[in-house]
């Protein structure tokens, strides 16, 4: 026994002696847990019990996401379970059969049987495909799931399994199937496909595809929603939402035309009475309702401020039903016109941290992923603030007291006054402005001696080429320029040298693929916005990012795992190095490395999961940890990176 148990010490000292297995002092880090919150709803769905009750299914954000159920009578919650890995649902469907199915993560289905407190995984839907967005049910117990990246629609039965209905993409080159809707009465199952939209009819039993988009709106971004609903003499009609513009065009199923064009409507749900007469949806926080077979213009509204409907239900005795996003459950009686709101209870979850600054007072800010809001921590006091009021931050950064935030969607930039009280109502955080066509800004740099702060942008899904923004404090003015390289988007930037250094990703917005091989670093002046010089530090790299000034005075970044160095003054590449091996790149790539260079010599990175230490003479590298992302230093030396909703410092 003393020879195997010497035996067993022998072995582990060999493991943890071999080259990459050392491991770090886990006492150097510290988890400050996570910092928001939010009881943000998504896909939902009114569904009935195998005993006949009305309930109403919702799915909280959250790591993980929750699915949540409502008895419809008392309120109360009767069903709290995780969805393990998956981080939101953006749609619920009830099949014939009374099986409740929801999205899960990587692509997976998820089966839930209401009344009981069960939820089955049942795997991925497709193979590479790993988002599922709508669900519709079809006959017989099946349903039907729209995915990304392949622009693909499965078919679900318990019986049968997963199969593929489109025989692969509904529509080459594209990557969103965003919307289902299925319709009974011929069989035809509807897709509305993105980011290029494209409106496809298909036969599920054979995989046959039609286009019926009309020829103007093929320059939309997608068909982002679809419903359908009952007419009178058989005109029942598909209801399809257009974006960019918010457009809902209405077609009829019988005459197979289109017959309207609606701005404004709400389209994560509408509902229409069996007997053809009634639409009911929301539009501008209303409740209206108009006879499908007449123009929405005649519309009435029955309900002022009350939201945008998550779903709708006509139960037998006409009562209309419907859940918002902002959890209020209504109660609408077409008898009388009134109208009974219910705050439903929404456990908040904790949501992923999506940026991360160091205050001038030396708090942590963070910013939530989708459910947006942010928070501080202050390291002395380990007090957390949650401040909500903004989406989602993709940026923020510091010039003297006031801290300015890139926010999507919409690739909007606000400024906040931190002299003053957080109140976004009243303006503080200040709206400065946006642009049309862009989206995201991850790239920013103040410039303090200039009193101007400088973007990089990311444009809107389907489009490539990322604009430059400046704002000037002086003037409060914000002013956007056109992208520096053709085809590219803005990844980082740094001040050097009187000029404005940016590194480039091949990436454009979501559901368009790159058109060009590889990421440039490029001069830019910001007060002309003329592009000065560019250059490839890295060959073949998708994006450069982490940029920093170096310990030697020259400007170190990474390209797809190796660190560049370049000389801002000659404007020459000196170096490419590679560091560690890199993933192939998939579908986009936004940020990748963030770098550090910190009092004690050395530099800190975070890069494709992992926290790493550089030693800047020899270039050797030291993993520290796995599972971080973002980085920046504190007012008191420690590194603060996050691990899902988690935030976490290291104490070098």
């Amino acid at each position: 026994m003393k020879i195997f148990k010497s035996l067993i010490v022998y072995l582990l000292i060999c493991l943890f002696s071999l080259p990459g297995l050392a491991q770090s002092d886990t006492t150097r880090f510290t988890n400050h847990g996570p910092q928001l919150f939010a009881s943000m709803i998504q896909g939902s769905v009114f569904a009935k019990d195998k005993n006949g009750n009305d309930l109403v299914y919702t799915v909280v954000r959250g790591e993980p996401a929750h699915l949540l159920g409502y008895d419809i009578k008392t309120k109360e919650l009767i069903l709290d379970r995780a969805l393990p890995k998956a981080d939101g649902a953006w749609d619920l469907a009830q099949s014939s059969d009374g099986t409740l199915y929801a999205p899960g993560a990587n692509g997976s289905l998820f089966a839930h049987t209401p009344g009981t407190q069960e939820v089955t995984d049942l795997g991925v839907a497709l193979e590479g495909e790993t988002y599922l967005w709508s669900l519709t049910p079809g006959e017989a117990g099946e349903v039907f799931g729209a995915t990304y990246p392949g622009c693909r629609v499965f078919r679900y039965h318990p019986k049968d399994g997963f199969s593929d209905v489109g025989r692969g993409a509904l529509v080459e080159k594209e990557n969103y199937v965003r919307s289902l809707a299925f319709y009974p009465k011929t069989g035809m199952l509807y897709a509305g496909v993105g980011s290029q939209a494209h409106l496809i009819e298909i036969d599920p039993k054979t995989g046959a595809k039609t286009e019926i988009l009309p020829e103007k709106f093929k320059n939309y971004e997608f068909v982002y929603g679809l419903e359908i609903v009952p007419g009178k003499d058989g005109n029942d009609r598909l209801f399809a939402l257009i974006t960019n513009g918010s457009i809902t065009l209405v077609y009829n199923l019988k005459t197979r035309g289109f017959e309207q064009e609606i701005e404004g409507m709400d389209m994560r749900a509408i509902a229409g009475d069996q007997d053809g007469k009634a639409v009911y949806y929301t539009s501008k926080s209303t409740l209206r309702s108009f006879d499908p077979a007449e123009n929405e213009t005649t519309s009435q509204v029955f309900g002022e401020e009350v939201g945008t409907a998550n779903a709708f239900k006509i139960a037998e005795d006409g009562q209309v039903y419907f859940l918002t996003s902002g959890a209020n459950l209504f109660a609408f009686d077409p008898s009388d016109n009134s109208l009974e709101k219910t705050k439903l209870k929404i456990p908040a979850q904790p949501i992923p941290i999506h940026s991360l600054l160091t205050a001038p007072d030396g708090k942590i800010w963070s910013g939530g992923y989708l459910a947006g809001g942010n928070a501080t921590f202050d390291p002395a006091t380990a007090t957390h603030t949650f401040l909500p009021g903004l989406d989602q931050t993709e940026a923020m950064t510091v010039q003297g007291d006031q801290l300015f935030f890139g926010v999507y969607p919409k690739g909007k930039f606000y400024v906040f006054d931190t002299k003053q009280e957080w109140k976004p109502k009243e303006g503080n955080p200040k709206f400065l402005g946006q642009t049309e066509g862009q989206s995201r800004s991850f790239a920013q740099v103040s410039i303090p001696e200039r009193r101007l702060m400088v973007f990089g942008m990311i444009p809107e899904y389907g489009k490539l080429g990322g604009a430059m923004a400046t704002y000037d404090l002086a003037k409060e003015e914000l002013k956007f320029f056109d992208s520096p390289v053709a085809k590219q988007s803005i990844a980082s930037l740094i001040y050097t040298e009187n000029y404005v250094l940016g590194g480039t990703t091949i990436s454009g917005g979501l559901g368009k693929a790159p058109e060009t091989k590889e990421a440039v670093l490029f001069g830019w002046d910001p007060a002309t916005g003329e592009t000065l010089f560019d250059t490839v530090p890295v060959p073949g790299a998708s994006a450069l990012t982490g940029m920093i000034k170096g310990p030697d005075g020259n400007i170190w970044g990474m390209g797809d795992g190796t660190l560049f160095i370049f000389d801002p003054v000659k404007r020459k590449v000196l170096s490419a190095t590679k560091l560690y091996d890199f993933p192939a790149f998939k579908s986009h790539i936004w940020r990748s490395a963030f770098l550090v260079l910190h009092p004690d010599g050395n530099i800190y990175g975070s890069d494709w999961e992992k926290l790493f230490k550089l030693d800047p003479n020899t270039l050797e590298l030291t993993q520290l940890t796995k599972d971080a992302a973002l980085l920046i230093m504190g007012k008191d030396g420690k590194l603060y990176f996050k691990r899902g909703t988690e935030l976490w410092s290291y104490q070098p």
